[in-house]
């Protein structure tokens, strides 16, 4: 009888397996933060914030930084990944955008900012009364006049379903 085992011949070195976690430096606070890799980085930010002790800043987003390169900003939906040899992650505070570098990097991070305005300027939270305007008011009547107007239609409908019912089996 034949032996039907093959022999398996490894080609090549064997290949790295990433690291099972991705380490964030949370700013803020000076710690490294471990995360699973691929995890979101809207979730990573979330975890430092919370770890937080009073008074420090908040942290904004996280980007992969190396030197002499542009940063790697993530998205909140972002998976967080290793970009190899040389690049760290690390977290934007808003510390970042208040004094410092105002050069081109200062523009740049500014524009990705979820806090401030292009210029540097905070957003402005809209914290006043809601305007009630004349047309505002119209659009809410013409609403309630077209909701009764469809009302009756449909009541129209069901009184007289009997008598169009009966016609329609007369003819057959």
């Amino acid at each position: 009888m034949a032996d039907d085992t093959e022999e398996v011949s490894e080609v090549g070195p064997p290949q790295q397996l990433p690291p099972p976690f991705l380490e964030v430096v949370c700013r803020s606070s000076g710690k490294r933060r471990r995360f699973a890799a691929g995890a979101e980085a809207g979730f990573a930010v979330r975890v430092m914030n919370k770890k937080l002790e009073g008074g420090s800043p908040f942290a904004l987003y996280i980007e992969a930084v190396k030197e002499g390169e542009e940063a790697v900003a993530f998205g909140p939906n972002s998976a967080l990944v290793d970009y190899g040899s040389g690049w760290r992650l690390q977290t934007v505070i808003e510390v970042d955008y208040t004094g410092g570098d105002k050069g081109e990097g200062f523009q740049q991070r500014m524009a990705r900012s979820p806090l401030r305005n292009t210029d540097g300027s905070r957003v402005a939270k809209d914290v006043g009364k809601p305007t009630i305007s004349l047309v505002y008011v119209g659009k809410i009547l013409v609403a309630f006049i077209l909701i009764f107007v469809l009302g009756a239609i449909f009541t129209l409908a069901l009184e007289y379903l009997p008598m169009l019912i009966l016609s329609i089996k007369s003819f057959m």
